[in-house]
């Protein structure tokens, strides 16, 4: 990933922060994924008082992705108050559009990157199913 393309992940996933529907919780997440075609896509965490039914910032920006078209994400950006990393449920799914060196970029508030990782420095073993997207390290 080009280091412009690194600045406009977060400067996509720090706009979507802002429009979070955090009402419980005040705990906004902006994400934003790069595309196969290097499109970026947006999402936000939006709550309900049903908790089960939260969806999170980065399932919402693949989900953008997939609507836009896209088969595979390269990068993802999440950004959070403080910074943090994707739950279990974001990172299968993550695993599932991207692959095991896909990079992880986590931001603060302010949108600079805390630290980097990749997909499958994050979730190792991830669950597929053969001949499934997704690959397991097992």
């Amino acid at each position: 990933m080009t280091p412009a393309e690194r600045r406009r992940l977060l400067q996509v996933a720090r706009a979507a922060r802002a429009r979070a529907h955090a009402p419980y919780s005040k705990f906004r997440v902006g994400a934003a994924v790069l595309d196969d075609r290097g499109r970026v896509h947006a999402g936000c965490n939006v709550e309900n008082a049903s908790y089960g039914l939260t969806v999170c910032a980065e399932r919402n920006a693949v989900a953008a992705a997939v609507a836009a078209g896209a088969k595979r994400i390269r990068a993802v950006a999440v950004v959070a108050d403080p910074a943090a990393v994707p739950c279990g449920a974001c990172r299968q799914v993550l695993t599932e559009f991207g692959g095991p060196a896909s990079e992880i970029l986590l931001g603060g508030a302010n949108g600079a990157v805390a630290s980097a990782t990749t997909i499958g420095a994050l979730l190792p073993r991830a669950f597929s199913l053969p001949g499934g997207r997704a690959t397991s390290r097992r």
